[in-house]
C-alpha cells in the first residue's frame, strides 16, 4: 500500500465562496489547449452540503497548472464572465423534451483534450445511479463553455456498463476508454475510438474475447470483475524518464481507491501491478494524514503529477448529515509499482 497524505480541501467554505460553490464533489482534471486547468464538477449547491439553493451540475474551475503541489488555486469559473460557476450543460434538444423532465442531474464522467477541442462523457439520471443516456459534449474555448454533439448512448448500453467512463489519448491515432455502470457493482469494460472520430457512434469499438482470442471489434467482455465506482485513466511521468499508464479506480467493493500500472492500454488487468492509495473507513477513524478516509470516492490525476509526486482529487460525501460533501487534494507516490512490473 502507498504511503498517501493530505494536501489540502479544496471546495466549500473559505475555497469557492467567490465562484457561487458550498458543497461540490468530483473534481475531474484537464489540461486545456490554452495550458489552463480545467477541473469538472458535479451537483453544486450555494451552500455548504448537499441540498439547498443554487443546484447546477455540471460545473467548471479553472486553476493554475504552475502551483499545484500545494493545492490548486482557483483562477476561474466556466459558464460566463461572471464568477458565478454555471451550469455547462442545458436541457436537451426540444425532441427530447419528455425525456427530460424525468432527469434530476447530469453527471460528469471524464474529460479530455484531442487538439483544441475538450470532449466531456456525462450521464443523465433520474435519481442518483439511474442512467438514462450518457452522452458527449464538446468545448472550443478552452472549457468555458459546452456544446452538445448529438453523440449518445442509451443507459443500457452494452447492458449498462457504458455509463461511468474514463478516457486518454493512446499517442497512436486512438482514445481508449474504460468503462462500467453507476451503480457502483460491476467490471470494467474497454473500447478505443479513431481520436478524429471520438463524437461518431459507429467508431467506437470494443475489446472482448471471441473465437479463443481477444480482439478488437468482439462483443464486449470484462476486462476485469469487481464493484468500481469512478475511474480515472492518464499518462503520468516517472522517474525513469518514461510516461507511464496509470488506471486509478474506486473500488466500492473493497472500499478504497487502487491505481493499476498498465503496459499498454489493453493490458491484462489481472496482472498489472495494483496498489492501494486511500482507504475508507468510519467517520470516527478517519486519519487524512495517512489516507484514512470516511465515505471517499473519485481519485483524479492532477495534471503535473509524477509517480513519485502522484497528486489526486478525492471527494467525501458525509450522507447521513450532507457535510462534509467536498472535494480534496492529497499526494501519494507509487513508484512501487515499477518494481512489480
Amino acid at each position: 500500500m502507498a504511503v498517501t497524505t493530505k494536501i489540502a480541501d479544496l471546495t466549500g467554505p473559505g475555497y469557492t465562496d467567490r465562484f457561487g460553490i458550498g458543497g461540490t464533489d468530483l473534481g475531474i482534471l484537464a489540461t486545456a489547449p490554452d495550458g489552463r486547468l480545467v477541473a469538472v464538477f458535479g451537483d453544486t449547491f450555494d451552500r455548504a452540503g448537499v441540498g439547498g439553493p443554487g443546484w447546477r451540475s455540471p460545473v467548471v474551475l479553472f486553476a493554475d497548472p504552475d502551483d499545484v503541489r500545494g493545492g490548486l488555486r482557483w483562477t476561474g469559473s466556466g459558464g460566463d464572465t461572471a464568477d458565478y460557476a454555471c451550469r455547462l450543460v442545458s436541457k436537451p434538444a426540444t425532441n427530447w423534451f419528455r425525456l427530460h423532465r424525468r432527469v434530476t442531474t447530469i453527471l460528469p464522467a471524464d474529460v479530455i483534450t484531442v487538439g483544441d477541442t475538450m470532449y466531456l462523457h456525462v450521464m443523465a439520471n433520474k435519481g442518483l445511479g439511474n442512467v438514462l443516456w450518457s452522452e458527449i459534449v464538446t468545448s472550443r474555448d478552452n472549457g468555458v463553455t459546452w456544446q452538445r454533439t448529438g453523440c449518445d448512448w442509451p443507459g443500457d448500453h452494452h447492458d449498462g456498463l457504458f455509463q461511468q467512463l474514463t478516457w486518454c489519448d493512446g499517442g497512436d491515432g486512438y482514445v481508449y476508454a474504460y468503462t462500467t455502470g453507476f451503480q457502483r457493482r460491476d467490471g470494467l469494460l474497454l473500447h478505443r475510438v479513431r481520436a478524429d472520430r471520438i463524437t461518431d457512434r459507429d467508431a467506437w469499438e470494443p475489446w472482448g474475447f471471441a473465437g479463443e482470442r481477444w480482439d478488437w471489434g468482439n462483443p464486449p467482455t470484462l476486462t476485469l470483475p469487481g464493484a468500481f465506482g469512478e475511474l480515472n485513466l492518464r499518462r503520468v511521468p516517472g522517474p525513469d524518464g518514461r510516461e507511464h499508464l496509470l488506471l486509478t479506480v474506486f473500488d466500492a467493493g473493497n472500499y478504497r481507491i487502487d491505481t493499476l500500472l498498465l503496459d499498454r492500454p489493453n493490458a491484462d488487468l489481472h496482472r498489472a501491478p495494483r496498489t492501494t492509495v486511500l482507504t475508507g473507513c468510519g467517520w470516527d477513524d478517519e486519519d487524512h494524514a495517512t489516507g484514512r478516509v470516511a465515505q471517499l470516492y473519485g481519485g483524479y490525476v492532477v495534471p503535473g503529477s509524477t509517480l513519485d509526486d502522484l497528486h489526486l482529487v478525492v471527494s467525501q460525501w458525509n450522507t447521513t448529515t450532507n457535510w462534509p460533501y467536498r472535494a480534496m487534494q492529497f499526494r501519494t507516490d507509487v513508484t512501487e509499482l515499477l518494481r512489480t512490473e
